[in-house]
């Protein structure tokens, strides 16, 4: 599934990469606030484990500046986008089997040179506020 809330011919400044569309109600606060801030964004629903590929396809061909990543259980997803870029990725952990705590360990568990961001549990809110003020900054 592919979302985009921009203009024709603009590029999207966030992309939101969430691992399955169970994870719909985080991404969403995610979009909302985006939407709300008038923030162009593109949405798309890869799996890290199930379409790696795709996964390496769209992050080879994305102009957005900055990636939120949200994802549950191993929560592979922020690690493996931020192996693949040198842009900012802000992880967002899904609540699921053991409340999400399984997800947060993985994404601020990155090794040396693989930083990610992370936001609590569901926070995806959180994750759109925080990429907000690191855009923020560029135009500084």
């Amino acid at each position: 599934m592919s979302i985009s809330n921009k203009a024709k011919d603009e590029k999207p400044l966030i992309s939101i990469i969430a691992g399955s569309e169970n994870d719909k109600e985080v991404y969403m606060k995610a979009e909302n606030v985006l939407k709300e801030k008038n923030i162009s964004y593109d949405l798309q629903i890869i799996s890290a484990h199930r379409e790696p590929d795709k996964l390496d396809e769209y992050i080879k061909s994305c102009e957005s500046l900055i990636y939120i990543a949200i994802a549950g259980l191993s929560a592979a997803l922020p690690g493996v986008i931020a192996s693949k870029t040198d842009k900012p990725v802000i992880g967002v952990p899904v609540s699921s089997k053991l409340g999400g705590l399984d997800a947060l360990l993985s994404i601020v568990q990155m090794p040396p040179r693989i930083p990610v961001g992370c936001v609590g549990i569901d926070r995806g809110e959180n994750a759109a506020y925080l990429a907000i003020r690191i855009l923020n900054l560029l135009k500084k």
